[in-house]
This record gives structure tokens, C-alpha cells and sequence, in this order.
């Protein structure tokens, strides 16, 4: 049985794959650009892919093919319906990240909260000793404590930064993506979030529902000038008017882990932002604690050894 991973880089050099235990080759390419999809896969019978696109085209080709085992949670990348009329079955990773996703999210939360980043800067740059005394006060220094928490995604990473918010003291308001009706009394309306969170972090799945959801008309509404996190995916949020936001004091900062296009070009509206005191980007890395990363590895083969024995698992199935 032939598998094919087509971009094992996406895992760290230090992150052990083992061996399926069934009879087999395993082809790894570090990367695979778009037009060498469809010949990679083409005699594989179970595929590996983690941010590699998979489109009805190359899948028409890959014959033998009867597993594509995500190895990520998220399944934008592949096209679900092209698979279920080919019979293919496709399977995901699943609750590994419930640790390292919400402590970045608060890496984030208390770096632009206390503005560490830009204490960092202005002490290497010698304002310390430019101030003549103890400390100085130039940028503002926030506790979390007190503070009104809006989580937008009530699923495992949702749920856990809500126990960590809780714990530190927070007011946590739980809600779903906006227009998403019958959320219960345990909710707070998308909109009523807007306006009553200092911080709001974003922990959804990007489907067609949930991009762009917060834009301009939402930063209008964000009545507290809050922090806006976002460790998920990067067209939940249209970037460009962020940055309006953000350089028009509508938010007081952002932290960013993801971005629409990855790694966003050179002229992407984040990349002016850089410089500022209360903007964070990191490069996709909430996900890549080295523990997190293996759980994901050891789940991978896992859920192929399901499916090679006939009992598969983390399946996942195109929207009826």
C-alpha cells in the first residue's frame, strides 16, 4: 500500500512519524507546489496532506486513492464533495491542540494587554536610561482581571480558553459566528458581544458562513475598543479593515497567528503594521508546541491504521 505525505516540512524535523504497522511504502516530499499534485498522487492509495490543496481535478486522476488523511484539523483544503463521489474517505485531527492553541491565545492577550512588545523595544532602545528613574509609563499596562472576554467558536479551544479566562478572573461571553440562530441562554448574541467585550478572540472553522464576519460594520460596533485575537483562521477577519481599525483607534490592538494567505505577501495590510506598539503577528505557530505537535503525528497514523483496518475513524464528511 502505497502513502504519499506531500508536505512533511509542515511538521517539525523533530517530530517522529512512525511506521504504519501494516505492509507498506511511504514517499515524503517536504513541499509540493500546485501543478506536481495530480502526478504525486497519482498511484498513491492513502495521501497525507496537511495545507496542501486537494481539487476534484488531481482526485480524478489518483485512481487507486482511497484515504486523504489531513494532517490538521481544518478541511478547507480539500474538496469534501470531489471525495465522497469518488468514495474516498477523508479523516482529520482532532482535539491535540486543546493546550498549546489557548495558552498562545493568552501569550497574545498579555503581551498586548501589558504591552510588553513595545516595553521590549523602548528598553532596548534606551529609554530607560533616557527617563531617569525607576520605570516610565509610555505605553498603558492592563490587567486581564476584571476584564469582559468575548469567545466567538464553542468548541474544544473555545471552551478552554473560557476555563483559563475564568480562572484569571475574566468575564467570559460565549457566542457563535454571527447569524447562527438558537444558540441557548448559556450565549451571548454575536452582536451583543461586539459591544461588550474588551477583548474578543475568534476560535471558528473558516466556511463560507464565517468569512469575513467581522469587517467594518463590526468594528463600528466594538464599542469598548477592545484587543482582537485571532489564533484560527485568517479569513475570518477581513485584513484590510483591520488595519483601518486598528490605525483609526476602533480597536486598541490586535494578535494575530494566522493570515488569509500564507505567508502573506510582501504588500498584505498587516505588513505595515508591524511596527506598531499593539500589533503582534506570529507565523502560524499557536498550534506547534512541541508536545502538540507529536500528539498530531501519533494521531495521524493512528487514524490511518483505523482505516486500513477496516475501522475508521475522525472521518469527515462534505456539508449535506
Amino acid at each position: 500500500m502505497k502513502i504519499v505525505f506531500l508536505d512533511r516540512a509542515t511538521l517539525s524535523p523533530e517530530t517522529t512519524l512512525r511506521q504504519p504497522s501494516f505492509a507498506h511504502e511511504l514517499v515524503s516530499h517536504d513541499n509540493t507546489a500546485p501543478h506536481e499534485v495530480a502526478q504525486r498522487i497519482a498511484d498513491a492509495d492513502i495521501v497525507i496532506t496537511n495545507k496542501v490543496k486537494l481539487g476534484a481535478q488531481a482526485l480524478q486522476q489518483a485512481v487507486r486513492l482511497k484515504l486523504v488523511a489531513i494532517a490538521a484539523t481544518g478541511t478547507d483544503s480539500i474538496d469534501l464533495q470531489a471525495c465522497a463521489a469518488r468514495g474516498i474517505t477523508v479523516s482529520n485531527i482532532r482535539n491535540y491542540a486543546g493546550n498549546t492553541v489557548p495558552e498562545h491565545t493568552f501569550a497574545l492577550m498579555f503581551a498586548l494587554r501589558r504591552s510588553i512588545c513595545a516595553y521590549r523595544d523602548s528598553v532596548k532602545a534606551g529609554r530607560w536610561q533616557e527617563s531617569g528613574q525607576f520605570c516610565y509609563f509610555d505605553y498603558p499596562v492592563r490587567d486581564l482581571a476584571g476584564a469582559t472576554l468575548g469567545i466567538i467558536g464553542d468548541g474544544a479551544l473555545g471552551s478552554a480558553v473560557a476555563t483559563i479566562a475564568r480562572a484569571l478572573g475574566m468575564t467570559v461571553l460565549m457566542s457563535a459566528h454571527k447569524g447562527r440562530p438558537g444558540m441557548g441562554k448559556l450565549y451571548t448574541p454575536f452582536e451583543e458581544v461586539l459591544a461588550r467585550s474588551d477583548i474578543i478572540t475568534l476560535h471558528c472553522p473558516l466556511k463560507p458562513q464565517t468569512r469575513h464576519m467581522i469587517g467594518a460594520a463590526e468594528f463600528a460596533q466594538m464599542a469598548r475598543r477592545p484587543l482582537i485575537i485571532n489564533t484560527a483562521r485568517g479569513g475570518l477577519v477581513d485584513e484590510a479593515a483591520l488595519a483601518v481599525a486598528l490605525r483609526s483607534g476602533q480597536i486598541a490592538g490586535a494578535g494575530f497567528d494566522v493570515v488569509s494567505a500564507e505567508p502573506p505577501a510582501a504588500d498584505h495590510p498587516f505588513m505595515a503594521l508591524l511596527d506598531l506598539p499593539n500589533f503582534i503577528l506570529t507565523p502560524h505557530v499557536a498550534w506547534a508546541s512541541r508536545d502538540a505537535i507529536q500528539g498530531l503525528a501519533d494521531q495521524l497514523i493512528a487514524n490511518i491504521e483505523a482505516f486500513v483496518g477496516g475501522n475508521p475513524v475522525n472521518v469527515v464528511r462534505p456539508a449535506a
